[in-house]
């Protein structure tokens, strides 16, 4: 179905791919809901029998709800149905979690006729007649897939199709929480969360190119925090506001937008250099927060949010010299080198010293020896384990940071992911079944049983944006491109393979798109090809490169 200009997502009617489960009892010819026609499963629940079920899987995860068809009722009337969306199979075989969107309803369908129920995140369904002595039949049980037809100008391909399974689930991810805004979650917080939007605007970038969903976020924010309030009442959101705003000016160099946040950008850097004190402490106030698996290490936060200010206090300064913001660029600077010498050390938390290497107050090669390659694949996030892929990278580890992607992220995959989670710890692994079934006695409900702070249990979130860091990691490092001149006008060239035997793909510039592709050979060189758009310029960091001009 075609968009509007009160709402560009379309919906796109989807068949269920399997059936997952039925009651023993009251569903006949259940496998006529997988077909595009006019045969019917018939659901009833005769007097003092538990109700006819059926469990549906639409294959992926999907934002929007269904549409129930049915023909025909005992009564001539409605019929009483439950209705429960998961995430997982057990979510939807269970009591949904049920906030922000609803999950679970008791509603009415119509006879003769279709009715749809539902806007959240989910692939399962389970439907229950709930009246005795009725029977139904059911035509179609449909998905009504609501989302943004967003084109996928860049790629990604290499000889691991692990690796390509991830780009792609990664960028699929965020596909579904750029909804009217950049939503962390499609089922849970279906908020504009300005921190966790970092690592999905890298994403959009690498994917997408430029969307104004994206600035419809940032300035969301903007507006509903006068200062001197921080953007979701936490200190380093405001901080990852700058970030968003220097790395989307960057990759698509908007001058008109950026000058829209002249006045907010320098009186927020005004208010962030009071908070730094004369020795290069910062000293912010509210909420201090940089992610909940470290929320609970004071040292941890400290540190992150001392590398955190110098980063963004960089980052506004060169978004003020774009400005002519002279007197605010400098003195931005001379705080933020001030906050770079404090010498504020971290716990042996990885998130926090990743962000320590990023604001160059660590060397990285230390780090990741002493800190980020031990035990690897624990103490992660899948939000911050986008920072300390980027800090290994700036160790150049690259090698242990496509293993790290490859176990870490691709574990959820074999989990049955087809988006990533909000939170994951590989030591849910072990004795945990896969989302795509019932969980069989003596096993993990990896959904119901694990989670943590705020995403115990179903409440847990299986699609969030913020875990599709490795998408754009891929594309920065092994593809290597990255803009270093704002929109793209200069992109580097920077192919890391990492014991891969070849990789190719794109990457949208407000230009046009960059083509390149990589082939390693036996003598551990490797060899580059890159087709660029008028306005490119490249910087061959390999020395090497076949560049040439896309042609028109």
């Amino acid at each position: 179905m075609s968009n509007s200009a009160l709402d560009p997502r379309v919906r796109q009617f989807i068949l269920p791919t399997r059936i997952v489960w039925t009651s023993e009892r009251g569903v006949a010819n259940a496998g006529n809901l997988l077909r595009d026609d006019d045969r019917v499963c018939i659901l009833e629940r005769n007097p003092g029998e538990e109700p006819g079920s059926i469990l549906l899987d639409f294959g992926r995860e999907l934002h929007g709800g269904i549409r129930i068809d049915v023909p025909t009722t005992s009564t001539g009337q409605p019929a009483r149905v439950r209705v429960r969306f998961g995430e997982s199979a057990s979510e939807a075989m269970g009591t949904p979690n049920q906030d922000h969107t609803i999950h679970d309803f008791d509603t009415l369908v119509a006879w003769m006729g279709h009715v749809e129920i539902g806007c959240t995140g989910f692939r399962f369904v389970r439907i229950d007649l709930l009246e005795e002595g009725v029977t139904i039949s059911v035509r179609q049980v449909l998905a009504v897939f609501l989302f943004r037809p967003l084109e996928y100008k860049g790629s990604f391909e290499c000889d691991d199709e692990r690796l390509n399974a991830i780009w792609s689930t990664g960028a699929y991810t965020v596909h579904l929480c750029a909804q009217d805004y950049v939503w962390d979650g499609i089922k849970r917080d279906r908020l504009v969360w300005i921190g966790d939007l970092h690592p999905e605007l890298r994403t959009i970038c690498a994917v997408f190119g430029n969307i104004d969903v994206v600035p419809a976020s940032l300035d969301y924010a903007r507006d509903h925090t006068p200062l001197p309030g921080w953007m979701n009442g936490i200190s380093s959101y405001s901080l990852w506001w700058i970030l968003c705003h220097h790395d989307w000016y960057m990759a698509q160099g908007d001058v008109a937008y950026l000058e829209a946040q002249r006045h907010y950008l320098v009186a927020l850097l005004e208010q962030l250099r009071s908070q730094v004190d004369e020795s290069g402490c910062e000293r912010l106030e509210g909420h201090r927060f940089l992610e909940w698996p470290t929320s609970r290490d004071p040292r941890a936060i400290d540190a992150g949010l001392q590398a955190l200010v110098a980063m963004s206090l960089r980052a506004g300064a060169s978004l003020c010299i774009a400005l002519g913001e002279e007197d605010a660029a400098r003195e931005a600077t001379a705080v933020a080198n001030r906050a770079a010498r404090y010498p504020r050390e971290a716990s042996e938390t990885k998130q926090a010293n990743a962000l320590r290497v990023l604001a160059g107050m660590a060397d990285p090669a230390e780090v990741n020896a002493c800190i980020l390659s031990q035990d690897p694949y624990r103490g992660l996030s899948p939000f911050y384990g986008y920072y300390v892929l980027q800090a290994r990278a700036m160790a150049g580890d690259f090698v242990n940071c496509l293993d790290l992607i490859r176990t870490y992220w691709g574990a959820m995959i074999d989990l049955g992911a087809t988006t990533f989670w909000e939170a994951f710890d590989m030591d849910w692994v072990e004795g945990a079944a896969g989302i795509a079934d019932l969980v069989p006695r003596g096993k993990r409900d990896i959904h119901a049983d694990c989670g943590d702070f705020c995403y115990k249990g179903l409440r847990h979130s299986l699609c969030h944006g913020w875990a599709g860091g490795p998408t754009a990691w891929l594309t920065e490092h092994v593809l290597g491109l990255a803009p270093v001149a704002p929109g793209s006008r200069v992109v580097r060239l920077a192919p890391h393979l990492g014991g891969l035997a070849f990789a190719r793909g794109t990457l949208p510039t407000p230009h046009g798109i960059i083509r390149v592709a990589h082939e390693a050979r036996g003598d551990g060189r490797i060899h580059s090809a890159i087709e660029v758009p008028a306005g490119v310029r490249v910087d061959d960091t390999t020395g090497a490169a076949e560049i040439r001009r896309a042609e028109g």
